[in-house]
């Protein structure tokens, strides 16, 4: 765990500079397309640092989306869409991202945070499939507030001050893996 935390702090101190997190983008993003390949957990996404006060993209889901678990108690596991870690630390210690799952007949997103090794999450609303939507997450010194939809929920922070630290990419899971391949499109604003 030591090793651990000297090297993120190292790699951090590096990186002080590195990718904003998104509050203008002076060019047309592109969309990417994130699969979550059948048996997986992650989809591809590679490595890059974030910091700024809001996290702006948007998504747009398929029916790729629509899954049945393996084990019904597991549905309601919260899969996760896009975000990052915070407070120089991994993103099971301290982070912010919005979840999502097929629960109900219906695609719900969620707000769906780590405070200090503390999970939160929170239900947002429903999207529908085949639509873009805009996501956000504020970053405030004691608060992230999420937003879609007209929707906010705030939640706590574990630290205060700048953010620093890696995106979040998509991923299926609680506790099983893919059931199919999942294609998500996102968009950073």
């Amino acid at each position: 765990m030591m090793y651990t935390l000297l090297f993120f702090n190292y790699v951090f101190s590096l990186a002080i500079q590195s990718t904003a997190l998104p509050t203008i983008n002076p060019q047309p993003a592109q969309d990417r397309v994130y699969v979550i390949t059948k048996g997986e957990h992650r989809s591809q996404g590679g490595f890059s640092f974030v910091s700024g006060t809001k996290f702006r993209f948007k998504a747009a889901f398929d029916s790729s989306a629509v899954y049945q678990t393996a084990q019904p108690i597991h549905q309601a596991d919260v899969n996760k869409l896009y975000g990052f870690s915070d407070c120089y630390s991994q993103h099971h210690s301290n982070s912010a991202r919005f979840g999502w799952r097929w629960l109900g007949g219906k695609l719900e997103i969620m707000a769906y945070c780590y405070q200090n090794g503390e999970r939160q999450s929170e239900v947002m609303g429903s999207v529908a499939l085949n639509k873009s939507y805009e996501y956000e997450i504020e970053i405030r010194e004691d608060a992230y507030v999420f937003r879609l939809n007209g929707v906010e929920k705030k939640m706590l922070r574990g630290c205060s001050g700048r953010v620093f630290g890696y995106k979040l990419y998509p991923y299926f899971g609680g506790q099983e893996v893919a059931p199919h391949d999942i294609s998500i499109k996102i968009q950073d604003l």
